[in-house]
Order: structure tokens, then C-alpha cells, then sequence
């Protein structure tokens, strides 16, 4: 197994690396405080139609105590509808254009409201149901949960007493042997089992927190990812934790949580640490001791920053009336068309805009 743990050895780029007085106070400290409240337009123009063309856009579908999604409506030339998968529940708009249909275009504004998360704030400590504890348990096609995925976190999580132990230990060792690889397209594929084979631990945030969960559900504790979208900058500094607004083309963000027994829903983000170490100064941090990681690494096991939407925690998701295989989670502006399935990760050919704007709060 590759192990990147000697990266929490203070390297000799970090320690020549002069600190501004602006790194020596850096603070990351979300907390529940005021909702937020953004809307959300995304477009979609369709270069290249080549027969029958069908796009899919996702819309915030989850309403929780740190997130209330709120309306959504949708302008097209073509034949537009809000619809769900069957499986999943996953709110979505389907704009279908016919063969004929000059310069096809769908427009979809959802606004939603929004605030931070801290390890001691809001939490639901509901208990799960069977169905529902089975369901955060389970593998999908990208997160399996035997095998080297099984072996990798008993191995990850040997000595941890109960559910929240478990938990950190499984944040740690993501933290500690994975890496932001900047060269991985859109947000990554979150095929955990290949990782892990290959001993490639490099990745993003769709391959990273997917790591965590899979880690997480493969010893018991209920997990899920999160796929969603950053809004704004982050009110702490942090360039890498925010968004945008402008121009959210590359924002999306996936995040994820587990479910503990005494706190219920509980967030979780390693992979934002990673990107914080990677990318956030011009060296590589390779320590989370550092004053630039160090509040980071901290909060984000057990809270996140409010300036970012949540679509839907959905995997192996059916888009209605595809004639494509099934998506592994759905993040992005999906379409297809006689030739296929378009490359979402390509905004500028596939051609979509995404911006928001914050309106002042409503009740």
C-alpha cells in the first residue's frame, strides 16, 4: 500500500517558506449563526445538437437543519420538466430538444438557504431505521465495501472504541495518505477500489471524501457523500474554500458526512484539508501542524462553511428517459445526444454557465 504518512514531517520547503502575519493568524471557524440565502442559475446552450438532445440539471434536494432548499423555475425552447430519478429521489430538471431544434437552451434558478456546521453546533440526533441504516451502509458500484476496502480501514481504525473513534481515525489516515492531485479532470470519478488497488491515492474531492465514506460504511458507521456546489468566498481567507459567484464553471464540490449515535448527521470534509496543503500557498504544505492547515484540519471533521449549495447525496443515479449507463453520483450539468453522452467535464464545449448571487434573507 502506497502511504504518503511521512507528508506530516514538516518538509524543508514549509520550514523555508516564510510566514506572512497573515498565515501566522489564519482562523477557520464555522458556525451555525444566520441562514443565507443565494440563488443558483444555471444555463446550458447545446453547440452541437447531432439528432435528439436530452440535458439533465440538477436542483438542491435536501432540506436539513443546515440547508433549506427552496424554489426552483426553468425557461427552455425545448421540452422542460422537473422530475426525479426513480430510485434516489434526486430533484433534477429534463430539458428534451427535438432533431429540428435550432440553438437548444435550458435555464434552471433555484434559490436555497444556507449556514455553517461546527462539531459542537446543530445536530440531529435522530436515530436511524433499519432501512435507513442499511442504506448508508451499503455499497455502490464506485464504493464497495469489502476486499481492500475493508482491510485498508480495519487496518485504518485497529484500537478505535465506537462510532465517533472510528470516524476520526478514518478522517486522519485520508488526511494523512491521500493528496490533492490537481491534474485529475472535473472533481474526480470516486472509483475508491482502483485507488486503493493501485496504491494512487491521489486525487479530488469526489475521490477523497468518497474514499472516507467508503472507509467509514466498510466498519459500520453509516456514511454518505454530499454533491454540491461552492457559492462564495469563504469568509475566512481561505481562496481554495470558496467560489465565485461570477462564474461558478469548476465550483462544484463534493462533501460528506457519518452518522453518529450521540450527534446524528455529522459533516466531514478531508478533502478539503488535502486541497488546503496542495494548493492554497505556492509551496506544498506537507503538514497539518502548519498555521495555514492546522484550523482547517480541525474544523472540518465535524463542520463546514455555509457558502456552498448541496444538491443530492444520491449514487448510481438512473437519469429519466437516458439511453447512457448510470451516473456514478450527479453533480454536474449531464447531456446527451445520437452520439452519446456529452462530456460534462468540459463547460466550454459542452457549453453551461453557472453564477449566484446572495439576496438578502428570507423567512
Amino acid at each position: 500500500m502506497h502511504s504518503r504518512r511521512n507528508v506530516l514531517l514538516t518538509s524543508a520547503a514549509a520550514l523555508a517558506w516564510p510566514l506572512s502575519a497573515a498565515a501566522q493568524t489564519r482562523q477557520f471557524d464555522p458556525r451555525p449563526g444566520e441562514w443565507r440565502t443565494f440563488e443558483v442559475t444555471t444555463r446550458v446552450d447545446v453547440l452541437e445538437p447531432r439528432g435528439a438532445t436530452r440535458v439533465w440539471l440538477p436542483v438542491p434536494s435536501v432540506d436539513t437543519e443546515w440547508q433549506r432548499s427552496l424554489d426552483s423555475a426553468f425557461a427552455s425552447n425545448g421540452r422542460a420538466r422537473m422530475t426525479s430519478d426513480a430510485r434516489e429521489g434526486v430533484r433534477m430538471v429534463l430539458a428534451e430538444f427535438g432533431a429540428d431544434q435550432a440553438r437548444p437552451f435550458v435555464e434552471v434558478t433555484s434559490r436555497v438557504k444556507t449556514r455553517g456546521r461546527a462539531a459542537d453546533g446543530l445536530g440531529n440526533t435522530d436515530r436511524l431505521d433499519a432501512a435507513s441504516l442499511n442504506h448508508w451502509l451499503r455499497p455502490t458500484t464506485l464504493i464497495p465495501t469489502d476486499g481492500i476496502v475493508r482491510s485498508t480501514a480495519l487496518a485504518a481504525t485497529r484500537g478505535a472504541r465506537g462510532d465517533e473513534e472510528k470516524a476520526r481515525a478514518v478522517y486522519d489516515w485520508v488526511v494523512a495518505n491521500t493528496h490533492r492531485e490537481p491534474k485529475v479532470r472535473g472533481c474526480g470519478e470516486g472509483d475508491i477500489k482502483t485507488m486503493l488497488e493501485t496504491g494512487n491515492l491521489g486525487g479530488k474531492c469526489a475521490d477523497l471524501n468518497a474514499l472516507f465514506v467508503g472507509l467509514c460504511r466498510s466498519v459500520g458507521v453509516p456514511a454518505r457523500d454530499v454533491y454540491g456546489l461552492r457559492l462564495a468566498p469563504s469568509a475566512f481567507g481561505y481562496k481554495e474554500l470558496g467560489g465565485n459567484p461570477a462564474n461558478l464553471k469548476g465550483a462544484q464540490h463534493c462533501r460528506a458526512e457519518v452518522f453518529l449515535n450521540a450527534r446524528g448527521w455529522v459533516a466531514m470534509d478531508p478533502a478539503d484539508v488535502a486541497k488546503v496543503m496542495r494548493l492554497e500557498t505556492p509551496q506544498w504544505l506537507k503538514t497539518t501542524d502548519h498555521p495555514v492547515v492546522a484550523p482547517v484540519n480541525r474544523a472540518l471533521f465535524g463542520g463546514w462553511e455555509g457558502n456552498w449549495v448541496a444538491w443530492n447525496t444520491a449514487h448510481d443515479v438512473s437519469l429519466p428517459n437516458s439511453k447512457g449507463p448510470e451516473l456514478g453520483f450527479f453533480m454536474y450539468p449531464t447531456g446527451e445526444n445520437a452520439e452519446g453522452r456529452f462530456d460534462s467535464y468540459a463547460p466550454d464545449d459542452f457549453k453551461y454557465q453557472i453564477t449566484a448571487r446572495e439576496l438578502p434573507a428570507v423567512s
